[in-house]
């Protein structure tokens, strides 16, 4: 099967390993496509920093930092404090020497005027990753927060140094109406079998990926079903603060809300089946009853064990809506 996910950051890399891992485990013939977000990104001391992307990198790699979750392991950050001292970058964004090899590279193809998904292919290429990345689009969206009090800041201004304190009433994407899905994305999608949406924040890493001009029209136009994981349990954000992006877009921080929020397919949104977890099995209903199918199923995904079963709940209900189609 050609398996795609769509999201981007942690959630999703923990997810996709997952789901890397039951291939494995069931013989290993399945491809895995990830439509990465790519809004997030931003340029810090001239260099083209993609969170969302590094994140899975590092992460399918298999040398990311798990004590900090995010960055490269055995990190040092010499580079940084010099960066500091010469005033190029901001105190309150900090990056590893190693993680910088990373955006010197990234940002040195970007200049030879290399497109993002080439440069997503030479990154990828370095380690046995087991999956295929694909950026969102080509083009530069970088997401701005709109604030009550003051002008538009930068998503990783607001995120990282204003820890999503300050009050925001939205966010836009720079740019966004010029892009085009990248032709990876869409060949990935246009030949799935199955696509995931993974338990990702749903406003600035899932959100900014179905805005990409072309995205919703090929997920609507696919034949394989649409099934999203919740990154909320039991009215709690599992990680991050994507309860502060919910409440400016005004979603509820829920299970029940975020699936309404995305949608049923039939009825014009996203979905055709949702996993919650069992702490938010009431939301099954409401949500059948929207045209979404529904499952209360564990969403924790501790191990590798519970990583592996999280994505046969996934493939499972995909499976069920496939044979009922």
């Amino acid at each position: 099967m050609n398996l795609v996910v769509i999201g981007g950051g942690v959630g999703c890399a923990r997810f996709v390993m997952g789901l890397r891992e039951r291939v494995r485990r069931t013989g290993g013939q399945d491809r895995i496509d990830v439509v990465v977000n790519t809004a997030d990104d931003w340029w810090v001391s001239g260099l083209r920093i993609a969170p969302d992307h590094d994140s899975l990198l590092y992460a399918l790699a298999g040398v990311n930092d798990l004590t900090r979750g995010w960055g490269r392991a055995d990190e040092s950050e010499r580079v940084s404090g010099e960066l500091a001292v010469w005033g190029t970058a901001p105190e309150w964004f900090t990056l590893g020497d190693l993680d910088l090899g990373t955006h010197i590279a990234r940002t040195a193809w970007l200049r030879d005027g290399l497109s993002l998904s080439e440069v997503y292919r030479r990154l990828g290429r370095r380690w046995d990753l087991g999956v295929t990345l694909h950026p969102a689009t080509d083009a530069e969206i970088d997401t701005y927060v709109l604030l009550a009090d003051r002008d538009p800041i930068h998503f990783q201004e607001w995120w990282v140094r204003h820890r999503a304190q300050l009050p925001a009433t939205g966010f836009t994407q720079q740019g966004i109406a010029h892009a085009t899905a990248s032709s990876g994305a869409l060949a990935a999608i246009a030949a799935a079998d199955v696509v995931l949406i993974a338990p990702s924040n749903p406003v600035v890493s899932v959100g900014p990926v179905l805005a990409v001009p072309g995205m919703r029209e090929a997920l609507t136009a696919t034949r394989a079903p649409i099934v999203g994981v919740s990154g909320i349990i039991a009215g709690a954000v599992v990680r991050g603060m994507a309860d502060a992006c919910l409440a400016a877009v005004g979603v509820e921080t829920s299970a029940l809300a975020v699936g309404a929020h995305y949608g049923a397919r039939s009825d014009g949104g996203l979905l055709d089946g949702w996993l919650v977890d069992e702490a938010d099995a009431a939301a099954v209903e409401p949500l059948e009853r929207m045209g979404i199918r529904t499952r209360a199923v564990p969403l924790w995904m501790r191990d590798a064990d519970t990583s592996v079963g999280l994505a046969a709940e996934a493939l499972g209900l995909a499976g069920s809506l496939a044979s009922s189609a």
